[in-house]
């Protein structure tokens, strides 16, 4: 059978682990996830393993060295990539028929997925076709990285499909946070009211700051007419969480190699190799290694471009929920000495800017490691 991403899997673990035990675990990942025992593994189901292996490894060595290990092995495993592509399904004998006709008069933003899935299957029947004809087999390399990449733009079309959801709900969120800073933002302000009109009461000159307030007090209930009944604010009631996650560049080595650009790319490369034969000089053959390099170059700064996102927004969610939990802290000293309640309020309205400002900040976050993930996450 060939398995080549099984083997390299392997011979990875051996390293670490042993033989026996390397087999054991490839074994337990497989039956774990209900992959059928004798199907080829391909690189996703090999990141896929690797993640089980660290989080193993960093109970039984430590964070760091199962960082580096982990690391190690995905840029390893992101250069055997661009050599390798991952196995097709064999043959069954025939040929599968050609799709029905596609139903059309869908939403527009439907309309990607669905010739990305058509694609995908006429690149499975023509790969059968080639396995099929004697006089096509050197041709068979070339239609597993055609069938690779249709498969690499169906996940890109699945994954916007899946961001598009994601940011729904997120905004749902975020909304709700909104409505309870204004909550709390409406009790400074109603407190400040009190407090200026006593002053202005006792003859002090502090008409425009009061006349501010209570139209800062207006603006406030307006907004808390029309949303509150929208929003149910029992979605932001826990605190925001982001997962804690390396962005090492060489943990998402594999996005480069695996880029649907990219992909479609070494497929062309394949493809013009097969059509000047023995020779290799074709000029065909010299422009589809330049638009390989160029979509390597390409999907690379995409990658750093969205990691360096990722990085700004884990930095700002770490900043601003210390900033949530330090001014919690000195609310609660506060309370427990006796201040007043506008001292009070403007900490709680604090707190609420920083909790929901983090909040956003970690969704970004979410949101940017979801796009990487379509490239380099678990086939699970």
């Amino acid at each position: 059978m060939n398995d080549p991403y099984r083997e390299w899997l392997r011979s990875q673990l051996a390293a670490e682990i042993g033989v026996r035990e390397a087999e054991q675990v490839i074994e337990g990942a497989v039956a774990r996830r209900g992959w059928p025992a004798l199907r080829p593994l391909g690189s996703r189901d090999v990141v896929a393993v690797l993640q089980d292996v660290y989080t193993s490894f960093t109970a039984n060595m430590g964070e760091a060295r199962a960082d580096r290990w982990l690391e190690g092995a995905t840029t390893l495993l992101a250069h055997f990539a661009e050599s390798t592509p991952s196995p097709a399904p064999a043959s069954t004998g025939t040929i599968a028929p050609a799709p029905g006709p596609v139903r059309w008069g869908r939403r527009a933003h439907d309309l990607p997925l669905l010739l990305a899935r058509a694609h995908t299957e006429i690149a499975a029947r023509s790969l059968e076709g080639i396995r099929a004809n004697p006089d096509l087999r050197n041709l068979e390399r070339a239609a597993e990285w055609d069938v690779q990449a249709t498969q690499a733009e169906v996940r890109r079309w699945e994954t916007e499909e899946l961001l598009g959801n994601l940011r729904a709900d997120h905004a749902r969120v975020e909304v709700a946070d909104q409505v309870r800073s204004a909550r709390t933002q409406r009790e400074v302000l109603r407190l400040t009211v009190e407090e200026l009109g006593a002053e202005a009461r006792s003859g002090r000159g502090v008409g425009p700051q009061l006349a501010h307030n209570k139209l800062m007090l207006t603006q406030t209930d307006a907004f808390l007419d029309a949303f509150s009944p929208l929003i149910d604010e029992s979605v932001a009631e826990a605190d925001p969480q982001v997962p804690s996650v390396s962005l090492e560049t060489t943990r998402f080595a594999l996005a480069v190699p695996m880029h649907p650009n990219v992909l479609r790319a070494r497929h062309q490369l394949n493809y013009a190799e097969w059509q000047s034969g023995s020779s290799g000089s074709d000029q065909r053959v010299h422009n589809a290694r330049s638009a390989l390099a160029q979509a390597e170059r390409d999907a690379a700064a995409q990658m750093e471009s969205t990691l360096n996102s990722a990085r700004a927004h884990q930095a700002a969610f770490n900043q601003l929920y210390a900033r949530f939990q330090d001014i919690t802290s000195r609310q609660a000293q506060l309370g427990r000495a006796g201040a007043d309640a506008l001292t009070l309020a403007r900490h709680t309205f604090e707190a609420e800017q920083a909790r929901s400002g983090a909040r956003v900040q970690g969704h970004r976050l979410t949101e940017a490691l979801r796009l990487l993930s379509a490239l380099t996450g678990t086939a699970d």
